[in-house]
């Protein structure tokens, strides 16, 4: 039976939950078609995020990797299209780590651009209803660390296994402490991830359209 691994982290940042796990948890032994999804929990700490995350590849050996994280102040799912190669990051982690302009891997490439389909998953997701975009940016913390991190082994491994990441938006209850700031609900979060998991397993080329940002 063919698996498709995605990930959530755990809370950070003085939030009592994570949006991510709190969705992708709900995810986990989902068959869609004869595919089944299995959920794992990230820590949110540079340096054991990537081994959690390669223990898990190794168990599940998954055509397709799916890493989610909280994006606190975006209004939309958020695809990833780029991972650079740096740590720089604004606060510690879980574990009190706080890396300034730290190479994730010495002497890697710069960046790494997804190879999943993601603006044929943004309009999926939009059809359904549900804000989405291509993101040109993961940041430079532990969810740039992660989505670097897979693809870097994906690349070194020559490997046919699709990655990427996607960023959420809080929920509303982690909304209610952070006056302005957007959210969206796990329904609409849970619709679009199933949405994201099947486009990326039926489609090899992406849409041809714009995806991109004026900034």
């Amino acid at each position: 039976m063919r698996s498709v691994l995605i990930t959530g982290f755990e809370p950070f940042g003085g939030e009592r939950v994570n949006p991510s796990w709190e969705v992708v948890n709900q995810l986990n032994d989902l068959m869609l078609g004869e595919v089944r999804v299995v959920a794992r929990q990230l820590p949110c700490a540079f340096d054991q995020a990537l081994p959690a995350l390669n223990t898990a590849i190794d168990e599940v050996q998954p055509v397709l990797v799916l890493a989610i994280g909280q994006a606190g102040g975006r209004a939309d799912i958020s695809i990833e299209r780029v991972a650079i190669n740096i740590d720089d990051a604004r606060i510690p982690d879980n574990l009190g780590k706080q890396p300034v302009d730290e190479p994730i891997v010495e002497g890697g490439p710069a960046a790494y651009f997804t190879h999943l389909p993601i603006k044929a998953m943004v309009q999926a997701i939009r059809e359904a209803g549900i804000p989405a975009s291509v993101s040109q940016t993961a940041g430079t913390y532990v969810c740039n660390h992660v989505m670097y991190g897979l693809l870097h082994r994906l690349n070194q491994l020559n490997s046919e296994v699709k990655g990427g990441f996607i960023h959420i938006p809080y929920l509303p209850e982690q909304a209610i402490a952070h006056p302005g700031a957007p959210s969206m609900s796990t329904h609409s979060v849970l619709i679009a991830l199933k949405l994201a998991i099947s486009i990326a397993l039926q489609i090899e080329h992406d849409l041809h359209i714009s995806g991109g940002a004026i900034h």
